[in-house]
């Protein structure tokens, strides 16, 4: 029993470790592709291509302080149906919310590489008494 948790937990290790990757990559790359870069007058990142989790948070957090501006403080939910920056406010919102999507995704991606080493070590780890033990001869 011991011998089949120590495969499936490298086995599933390796596949996370690798999916993780390869997200982070897919994420990376679709975002660069869109030739974002992040405002000049941000707090974090500016002048940057958004191709990564920070780079993608900061020009979130750009839009969101433009939008902001530009509507007085208020947001999409706040603004009367008449106001003509409500428009602005929605597209803020589904732009802002584009990039936080990354930004999780980034996230995920990190943890299921992280959590696939980890399993693949301890599945290792199980098995190495095994080891030990067979050339011990007990």
């Amino acid at each position: 029993m011991r011998n089949i948790a120590a495969i499936t937990a490298i086995v599933v290790g390796i596949v996370m470790a690798v999916a993780g990757v390869i997200t982070w990559v897919v994420v990376s790359t679709t975002l660069e592709d869109q030739r974002i870069t992040v405002s000049d007058d941000a707090t974090c990142a500016a002048g940057d291509g958004v191709n990564g989790p920070i780079s993608a948070y900061c020009q979130a957090d750009i839009i969101n302080q433009h939008t902001l501006d530009i509507t007085g403080g208020k947001t999409y939910a706040e603004l009367d149906r008449e106001d003509p920056n409500r428009a602005v406010a929605m597209d803020s919102a589904f732009l802002q919310a584009s990039l936080f999507t990354s930004v999780v995704a980034f996230g995920v991606a990190g943890m299921a590489f992280v959590l696939g080493i980890v399993l693949t070590l301890i599945g290792l780890a199980l098995r190495e008494p095994v080891r030990a033990a067979r050339h011990s001869g007990t």
